[in-house]
């Protein structure tokens, strides 16, 4: 039985969701010497797109960043607090983004993803999306919904 759920982040949420954020990340930084200040502007980011927040037990343990564009719809970031992976959070952030894309008449999700975090460019072509280029280091993917 699923007992977390998903819901718009709020501007209270920031702190939480910057300390999610900081936890997802954390376990890449010795991989990733490049890894950009990802929890940055999240106030903004609540303000200015929409960013979901997964709760289990009344607190964020995960978040997702969708940015609409004409077109297409970026995944500007989704993250998940290690403490609370493998309970299907991660998968129900996207499959909410994936909702929103359709209600907003977008047939494309895109990503960047880093090279250096192969187990996510798993996931996400498990979860139907296909790498469409490389630059640098960064993988490019799309999902067509």
């Amino acid at each position: 039985m699923r007992n977390w759920k998903i819901r718009q982040a709020q501007e209270q949420d920031a702190d939480a969701l910057i300390k999610c954020i900081d936890a997802a990340y954390a376990i890449y930084k010795d991989r990733i010497k490049d890894l950009p200040a990802v929890s940055e502007g999240v106030v903004d980011d609540i303000k200015a797109h929409r960013v979901w927040v997964a709760e289990l037990d009344h607190s964020v343990v995960g978040g997702l960043f969708l940015i609409p564009h004409e077109k297409f719809a970026l995944l500007a970031n989704v993250a998940i607090d290690p403490m609370s992976s493998g309970m299907g959070l991660g998968r129900g952030l996207i499959e909410r983004a994936e909702e929103e894309c359709r209600v907003l008449g977008l047939r494309e999700l895109r990503l960047s993803t880093h090279v250096n975090i192969p187990e996510n460019i798993r996931l996400y072509e498990h979860l139907g999306w296909a790498e469409t280029h490389r630059s640098g280091n960064t993988v490019h993917m799309t999902k067509r919904l």
